[in-house]
């Protein structure tokens, strides 16, 4: 909106031109999402103090855990009010791609408040049942497919997917991209909602990842830049570098309040709207199946939780970790809380180089 509002004035005041640059702005926003998390952090943890939206830790964690109960939830508002405000200043508002990250970032942070409001009414780590969350999150994932379809944001190729590492491989999943869509939104967003159990865990890798997504977003919507790396050209997708930009700098401004030991948890309001908006840009960029090398941490903590799953009900009761996600087995397996979060943090920032390397190994 402000580069915008002063472009009239380019000629008039030397330096406006600037904001025309897709990088300044993504850094603007960067800061701007960092210093609005800053500010009002401390009022929002009041605030929801006061309210007594305190945590209910469930009874099958780590013992250490329960001295966490109280700590005041729904921390994600934090993240995404500073998302919002900071994108719609520093983006192109003409762009569809920005608009559709916002719906789904928006519709997802409705659902896990809604969840996390129903645990709170209920004094239990209880909310929606589990195919509840499930119908709306497919709900609002088939209004951002309608979205992304209609206005034709995937650029050419529509159904095609790029794959990491090879040149000129491109399946196209052709009547199936809704159903994908669906897959890869959601699943991202339930992966980095599991993901969310130790302090700082969940927040540092949407930051590593955002940060490594805002790169990619940049690339897809360079012509230039993508035709020599031999990615997907996906014309304005580059404003999404914007919005990336702000989830970083919310990211971590968030991490000053939720790092060991936290003053507020996002809650599922924050990790199903974080992991909601990550999958919806990898659609929009055609980068999908990057996104599960570079958010590897999230893939493998849900991973995780599917291979206990299912060794529990097949093979009579064994497990495979001491608790799953896998976060919880490296603690029982006598880490500290923060040795376990900073080893995890190290391996996304692995995961998400890796990704990057991809551009040129093909």
């Amino acid at each position: 909106m402000i580069p915008w509002l002063l472009f009239p004035f380019r000629d008039v005041i030397p330096g406006l031109s600037v904001f025309r640059y897709i990088t300044f702005r993504a850094a603007l926003a960067a800061a701007t999402a960092l210093i609005l998390s800053l500010v009002f952090g401390p009022w929002v943890i009041r605030t929801l103090t006061r309210l007594r939206m305190g945590q209910h830790i469930l009874q099958d964690t780590p013992e250490n855990h329960q001295a966490k109960a109280g700590t005041p939830t729904m921390g994600g508002l934090l993240i995404v009010g500073s998302i919002l405000i900071s994108t719609v200043l520093w983006c192109d508002l003409h762009s569809g791609g920005i608009w559709v990250a916002l719906v789904s970032l928006v519709g997802f942070c409705g659902v896990g408040a809604f969840d996390d409001v129903k645990k709170l009414l209920r004094r239990q780590n209880l909310g929606l049942r589990s195919w509840q969350k499930m119908l709306l999150l497919v709900a609002i994932t088939l209004l951002v497919s309608w979205l992304v379809l209609h206005f034709n944001l995937r650029g050419s190729q529509t159904s095609q997917l790029s794959v990491p590492f090879f040149k000129k491989f491109r399946p196209d999943v052709g009547v199936f991209l809704v159903p994908w869509i669906c897959l890869v939104v959601v699943g991202t967003s339930n992966a980095v909602n599991l993901t969310d159990g130790l302090d700082g865990l969940a927040i540092g890798g949407t930051l590593i990842v955002a940060t490594t997504f805002a790169i990619l977003a940049y690339v897809a919507g360079h012509a230039k830049i993508a035709g020599y790396l031999l990615v997907p050209h996906v014309p304005g997708s580059g404003e999404l570098a914007v919005f990336l930009g702000a989830m970083g700098g919310a990211s971590l401004g968030f991490l000053w309040f939720n790092a060991h030991p936290a003053e507020v948890f996002m809650g599922d309001t924050g990790s199903l709207a974080l992991g909601g908006a990550l999958g919806t840009v990898a659609i929009i960029i055609k980068q999908e199946l990057l996104l599960v090398i570079a958010g590897g941490l999230f893939v493998w903590e849900a991973l995780s939780v599917i291979l206990q799953v299912g060794s529990y009900k097949l093979r009579g009761g064994k497990r495979i970790f001491r608790m799953a996600p896998f976060h919880h087995h490296m603690e029982l397996g006598g880490l500290k809380e923060t040795k376990v979060v900073i080893r995890l943090w190290i391996t996304a920032i692995v995961c998400c180089v890796l990704a990057l390397s991809s551009l040129k190994l093909r």
